[in-house]
């Protein structure tokens, strides 16, 4: 947690949890509260038990922490977690009449309750929510007698449910969004279903179906709209990216031959330091791997700029075809690189990734670390091979490990002034194998640790976590003077008037000057200053049924659209798409200016889902009502033949 200073560690040994029950030996858990600096044993507070693995430990906001433990004991009907709301001071004891499959997760609204699967098959036919343990709440799903899926709701906590849809391949939420994928005949290709109110209407988004072969990702969404990735058939390794619009109805397609691996893996990444930004790489005609990016939230593409300290090399034949391209989770996976990239809400701006310069990706080329300062419209070479690396002081410093395959490490670098200069710091006398660099979430802490382990005599390796503390290096505290006024996405020039104007708004941040060599600190705000823009034609997109056209860029309607009213549910419903053509981006804000002759508001009817009516399915187990809060869940019927694999909340 952000402030606390807390790590917890948990050791373990592969030995069977019954043989390291008896012995105890052979437990650990620690936990630190200076920042890594010092550690000490709290298994005792476990009672010594095994904690598991995977999905051991879970985070909650402020100082909640699970762990989750392995329970050796025979007559144990399910598992056990330990509770604690004090950053790891105390833990209380609970046990679950169920074994967990997933990760404990907490209720979004409210964390003192908890949402946990189960796919048991002696908890069959049964969903249930259970109260008074310990004071925490705990949903989990079991299978019906079909062993379909169903999506069901509840509003009181589990008391009673509603049936939403039957048949469902996958269901997940992110933003403001709840969604499912449906079959909606038998052996037909899936279609996907949004609700923007919670669950209370869902209807079908105008996007391609996917075969059994295809699928379907929801890359990044908040509450304005929606990144989906829709597979081409067969084993192109590329779909098409559309972007929907702030109902999660209407999708507009945004980037074609986008790159998605044989893993299911997407190279998209939101630059989260600067509004409208998104990274990812795409897979050209060529068969060639290339990076392009975005300023205004998926509107437009573009190759990434050459660096200017960086030489194109003789392999590029013009300096045309030369560009930046930057290594994601494609060569993550293929271990090309050891990280993705890199950026942070509080380090406005500032960009870290792994990249090589030419006319494409290339896996061959040694990867270097790129560093860019104002969201991605220009990058300069900074580190020589993969490193690991961190932010921390909200932007003010950047540290780094380099990669060793085989070679230990003793040395971590780091810069004050966003990658321009390097220094080196000898951390260690004794080098070790690197195995992590961790720093605290929110990246206001100067304090960064780098463990690993060392080889011991008797085989065995002895985990070492060394600690440095930047505020020894960087003493003076950040004045006024330190600080300067940059306006957001003014690279690239334009007019007087349009020069910052992204989604309809300028934005002037406060930020720290790249010389100023002093530490922003822990109450460091980031503040900014808004001015609307005012309208042009790039604040809108073409509506549904209309393309906007290659020699005047207007929107025109297309040949299968022959009427203003155009169908929009395939249920038995329909929708009424009232448009001429035109609809804002999500998100932008511009006032005034260019306005569509004709514009007509959308205005969509109602359709597709809503959760049945009639009697409330009844679950197994009371719940205590709470008048001052709402909450819904999405719950699920599971198949005990449906593997786990198949919930997921990225790929549908």
């Amino acid at each position: 947690g952000d402030g606390t200073g807390v790590s917890i560690c948990i050791n373990h040994h592969h030995i069977h949890p019954t043989l390291c029950k008896l012995s105890q030996n052979c437990l650990s858990s620690l936990i630190s509260t200076d920042y890594g600096k010092s550690f000490h044993d709290i298994s005792h507070r476990i009672n010594h038990t095994f904690i598991r693995e995977e999905f051991g430990v879970s985070v909650g906001p402020g100082s909640s922490v699970i762990l989750t433990a392995d329970t050796p004991v025979v007559d144990n009907p399910g598992g056990i977690i330990f509770t604690s709301m004090d950053a790891g001071a105390t833990f209380k004891f609970i046990q679950l009449p169920f074994h967990l499959a997933q990760p404990v997760t907490y209720h979004f609204f409210n964390p003192d309750y908890l949402v946990a699967l189960s796919i048991d098959v002696s908890h069959s036919n049964i969903i249930s929510m259970t109260t008074d343990l310990e004071g925490v709440t705990v949903v989990f799903f079991d299978t019906d007698e079909r062993g379909d899926l169903v999506l069901k709701r509840t509003k009181d906590l589990g008391e009673t449910f509603t049936t939403i849809h039957e048949d469902i391949y996958s269901f997940g939420y992110i933003g403001a969004f709840l969604f499912f994928s449906v079959m909606e005949e038998p052996r037909s290709p899936r279609v996907m279903y949004f609700s923007s109110d919670q669950g209370d209407t869902f209807s079908r988004a105008l996007l391609p179906s996917a075969s059994t072969e295809q699928f379907y990702s929801i890359l990044d969404g908040d509450e304005d709209m929606l990144f989906m990735h829709v597979d081409n058939p067969g084993d192109t390794f590329f779909g098409t990216m559309y972007t929907s619009d702030d109902r999660g109805i209407l999708f507009s397609k945004s980037l074609e031959r986008h790159l998605f691996d044989g893993q299911r893996k997407s190279d998209f990444t939101n630059i989260t330091s600067l509004r409208g930004v998104y990274l990812t790489n795409k897979l050209d005609l060529d068969g060639r791997i290339r990076s392009v990016i975005s300023f205004n939230r998926g509107g437009t593409w573009k190759q990434l700029n050459k660096p200017d300290n960086v030489d194109c090399g003789e392999q590029v034949k013009s300096v045309r075809w030369c560009n930046l391209h930057i290594h994601g989770e494609h060569s993550r996976n293929n271990r090309i690189v050891p990280m993705l990239a890199l950026s942070e809400p509080t380090a406005i701006g500032l960009v870290i990734a792994h990249g090589t310069v030419g006319d494409s990706l290339s896996s061959s080329q040694h990867p270097d670390v790129f560093v860019s300062s104002d969201g991605g419209y220009n990058w300069r070479g900074t580190l020589r091979g993969p490193h690991h690396y961190s932010i921390l002081d909200s932007g003010g410093l950047i540290v780094a490990v380099e990669a060793q395959r085989e070679g230990q490490v003793k040395t971590i670098k780091f810069s004050t002034d966003e990658g321009q200069c390097w220094k080196s710091y000898n951390f260690t006398e004794q080098p070790f194998f690197f195995a992590g660099l961790a720093c605290e979430p929110g990246t206001k802490a100067m304090n960064v640790s780098v463990w690993g382990f060392r080889p011991e005599e008797d085989g065995q390796p002895m985990w070492v976590a060394v600690t440095i503390d930047f505020q020894s290096l960087i003493t003076r505290e950040c004045n006024d003077q330190d600080y300067e006024q940059w306006l957001a996405h003014s690279a690239e020039g334009g007019t007087s008037e349009r020069k910052g104007c992204v989604l309809g708004v300028k934005e002037t941040y406060r930020r720290l000057k790249r010389q100023s060599v002093c530490r922003n600190g822990r109450n460091f705000v980031v503040s900014k200053k808004q001015s609307s823009c005012l309208c042009t034609r790039e604040d809108y997109l073409c509506d549904y049924g209309y393309y906007r056209h290659v020699n005047t860029s207007d929107c025109v309607r297309q040949p299968s659209a022959a009427n203003k009213s155009l169908e929009m549910c395939l249920n038995g419903e329909e929708d009424e798409l009232l448009t001429a053509g035109y609809r804002k981006v999500p998100s932008d804000r511009c006032e005034g200016g260019y306005n569509p002759q004709l514009a007509v508001q959308t205005v969509i009817r109602p359709c597709g889902v809503k959760p049945s009516p009639g009697p409330p399915d009844k679950s197994t187990s009371s719940v205590t009502h709470f008048d001052t809060l709402v909450i819904i869940v999405l719950v699920a019927v599971v198949s005990a033949v449906i593997s786990v694999r198949r919930v997921v909340y990225s790929n549908s």
